[in-house]
């Protein structure tokens, strides 16, 4: 099967809803297709603009936003790949990612690597971590469990150039030399300690997310 020049198939943005599945809480996270977006760097999570995506909700800026997660992307081969599995139609945005890409795997993409989008430039920085109110937008029983064992994160990016993307732009990828990739970030941050030494010899996080890391594992060999 012939493979998809890297690509922007879709641009997805949320607007603030009360979580059906929880009270009190709002969240951002049920995204929408528009014809494209302005990114930005949204400055520190806490205290700072919270999404990369110019009117992009984020209910929870204490865990999601920020700088190393301004923008999020997913692959549309691997929303195939869990349609497939969960026997149900996965629609661009469904997990909440700002971009849905095609051509570009998301999984295997390394900590650095730039994606140079038009005149916007965005940085590879971090995995998806799933959390309850992922869970509870599928609404699939043990979602939290089956998506950490399938590892198929997609990218959490930085804005390294703001701008505008619009839906069909071409996405050239810049790999950087080492080979820390986001799956390799994942189970460190998951609970794999030889993974968690790995990434942090390399030093290839962003300063932020390195710290965290290496608190995680500090925790975990007490």
């Amino acid at each position: 099967m012939a493979t998809s020049s890297p690509s922007v198939l879709a641009l997805n943005v949320g607007a603030p809803r009360r979580r059906p599945w929880a009270s009190g809480d709002v969240t951002g996270i049920d995204k929408r297709p528009v014809p494209e977006i302005e990114v930005r760097d949204p400055g520190p999570k806490e205290g700072g603009l919270g999404s990369g995506v110019v009117g992009d909700a984020i209910g929870d800026r204490r865990h999601h936003g920020g700088v190393t997660q301004a923008v999020y992307a997913y692959a549309r081969e691997d929303h195939d790949w869990w349609q497939e599995r969960l026997g149900r139609p996965l629609r661009n945005g469904m997990f909440g990612e700002n971009v849905t890409t095609v051509g570009v795997d998301c999984t295997t993409a390394r900590v650095g690597e730039l994606w140079r989008i038009g005149a916007v430039v965005l940085r590879v920085e971090v995995p998806r971590i799933p959390c309850a109110t992922f869970a509870g937008h599928l609404g699939e029983r043990g979602w939290v469990r089956r998506f950490t064992d399938a590892g198929r994160t997609g990218a959490y990016l930085s804005v390294v150039v703001g701008g505008t993307l619009h839906t069909g732009d071409a996405i050239d990828v810049e790999r950087p030399g080492h080979d820390v990739d986001l799956l390799t970030t994942f189970r460190a941050f998951t609970g794999d300690l030889e993974a968690a030494a790995r990434v942090l010899d390399a030093g290839v996080l962003h300063e932020t997310e390195h710290a965290a890391l290496a608190r995680t594992v500090g925790r975990r060999v007490r």
